[in-house]
């Protein structure tokens, strides 16, 4: 029997050029996975397929708009027919959001922009994927949130709602799917640590909160948001990777329309 987790698997990774995206996809090729990463920037694609590639692994990489539903579809139908099937999909797809301002400062722009933006793009990328998972061969469908979901502070409205939205979205697919054999699971992360440093928009959601307490950001994090973690510690792209990966597993084949929480105690359950 096989060590690795996803040996033999095909995994789509949308937003896979990003932080989160390209350690997941690192992790996932490491794992046995042929790995298909889509997002809006080919060189940062390619730069996630070259350490794929030096490591020994396999990728392919597809420039994509994910909020072009017949894109999404032809691409998810291209990948299918290549590799034979799709077992795994993961939405890391960021939207670039307001997060600080108060609802009397807030327009209804910036308020909305993070919900239909995340769920405009997760309705899309599940729909395509669905088509091509289930039966004999099961099918995983991961996607990600936040905290926001259920803290209660101000200067949140729109990501709170939207990350609400996501878990609810996932909860709900998962009903929907579980009689073809899918399984659907939402990975709640607090804010990972090292994202910004390989090049995520932590720095320019966070920045503006930290200039204005006239912080850096890794004070911001650490002062702000390490400190209210049970374990004093903020999640890595390594946690994520990692989690991922064994939820991707069908050593995780019991779980499904549930929320994995990685915010180090932040929210307990």
């Amino acid at each position: 029997m096989s060590g690795l987790l996803l040996e033999n698997k095909n995994a789509v990774i949308y937003g896979g050029g990003g932080a989160i995206g390209g350690a997941v996809a690192r992790v996932f090729a490491r794992e046995g996975a042929r790995v298909f990463i889509a997002g809006r920037t080919q060189a940062k694609l390619d730069a996630v397929a070259h350490d794929i590639l030096a490591a020994g692994g396999q990728v392919e990489t597809a420039q994509l708009d994910v909020f072009d539903p017949e894109a999404v579809e032809r691409h998810a139908d291209t990948v299918a027919t290549q590799a034979g099937s799709i077992d795994v999909a993961l939405n890391a797809v960021s939207v670039v959001h307001d997060q600080g301002t108060p609802l009397a400062d807030l327009s209804l722009e910036e308020f909305m922009r993070p919900i239909d933006g995340f769920l405009r793009t997760l309705f899309i990328t599940s729909k395509a994927v669905a088509r091509h998972m289930g039966g004999e061969r099961p099918g995983v469908v991961l996607n990600l949130s936040e905290p926001g979901a259920r803290l209660a502070v101000g200067g949140i409205l729109g990501h709170g709602v939207s990350a609400a939205g996501k878990e609810a979205f996932s909860r709900l697919l998962a009903a929907e799917l579980a009689p073809r054999n899918i399984r659907v699971v939402d990975i709640r992360p607090h804010a990972v640590v090292d994202a910004a440093a390989a090049g995520s928009y932590t720095r320019e959601l966070f920045g503006p909160s930290a200039a204005a307490a006239g912080q850096t950001l890794d004070e911001f994090l650490d002062d702000g948001m390490r400190a209210g973690t049970l374990l004093q510690r903020l999640p890595t792209l390594s946690d994520v990777a990692e989690t991922a990966a064994f939820l991707a597993s069908d050593r995780a084949g019991a779980m499904t329309g549930t929320v994995v929480n990685l915010t180090g105690g932040a929210l307990v359950d």
